[in-house]
């Protein structure tokens, strides 16, 4: 079994709140739930477009040296995810506000 992920600097708490206005749409953090989007569940530290039941973009499936790490998920989520994966299916225009992206990713971690 994995180890959970470090703690992170944010507030959890405030994360969840940020998940709920800024993901929920298409995303859950409930293991083996997928909407729109994949699962989120155990996201820091799992590798890219590796739940087997969801139909990720050929854009992500080719991301196989990516990891989501806290980092990567901060750059990813920093900007248009368009931007830094072309030819993904997920449309969001990124999270500018940094403690908001800290508080989300903190959140993110806690979900293991």
């Amino acid at each position: 079994m994995l180890a959970p992920p470090p703690a992170l600097a944010g507030d959890a708490a405030a994360g969840a709140d940020v998940f709920k206005k800024e993901c929920s749409e298409c995303h859950t953090t409930k293991e083996g739930r997928n909407k729109k989007g994949p699962s989120l569940f155990g996201i820091v530290g799992r590798k890219a477009a590796s739940i087997p039941d969801f139909n990720y973009s050929d854009a992500l499936r080719a991301r196989t040296d990516w990891v989501w790490t806290a980092d990567k998920l901060h750059w990813y989520l920093s900007q248009p995810v368009k931007q830094a994966n072309p030819g993904t299916k997920m449309k969001y225009d990124g999270l500018d506000d940094p403690k908001a992206l800290d508080d989300l990713i903190t959140y993110l971690g806690t979900n293991h």
